[in-house]
């Protein structure tokens, strides 16, 4: 595959998720594809990470803001924004909806073999996400270092 064509991939992977298509993940994603952020394995087990994911953000979306290709790989970086309007289970607690909008940055770094996405590795702001729809809190020391983010 050339690196257009990579490149192409993931682009179609991120239209096909803010559209909520997971049937087209069968196309996208290798039946063995390796999330090594999640540490998890199989293209089932992805979906459903997905499908949780949207019952408690259902309107997120991610734009891609950059994109490079080297190799069999593709780095992508996208502003994700959502509104936590369903429950959401964060390493088995369960963090009721808040209403609360939320923006964040993301970066994923794909491995793609013959066409699909085959291992996935992702870096984003999850203490900022946590912040944002009120788990996490700044100290006082923290509000002033930080004052544009404190809401």
């Amino acid at each position: 595959m050339s690196l257009e064509e990579n490149k192409r991939t993931v682009q179609r992977f991120i239209e096909a998720y803010n559209m909520r298509n997971l049937d087209l993940f069968d196309d996208l994603v290798a039946p063995g594809y390796m999330d090594h952020t999640h540490r998890q394995q199989g293209l089932d087990t992805f979906k459903e990470l997905f499908s949780l994911a949207f019952k408690a953000f259902p309107d997120w979306h991610e734009q891609i803001e950059d994109m490079i290709a080297e190799g069999d790989m593709v780095w992508v970086r996208v502003r994700a924004t959502g509104t936590h309007t369903g429950d959401w289970n964060l390493s088995g607690i369960p963090i009721p909806p808040t209403g609360r909008k939320v923006s964040m940055r993301m970066v994923f770094l794909w491995r793609i073999a013959d066409g699909r996405l085959a291992e996935g590795w992702e870096v984003d702001e999850d203490l900022d996400l946590l912040r944002q729809i009120g788990v996490v809190e700044y100290t006082d020391i923290g509000k002033k270092v930080f004052p544009e983010n404190v809401r």
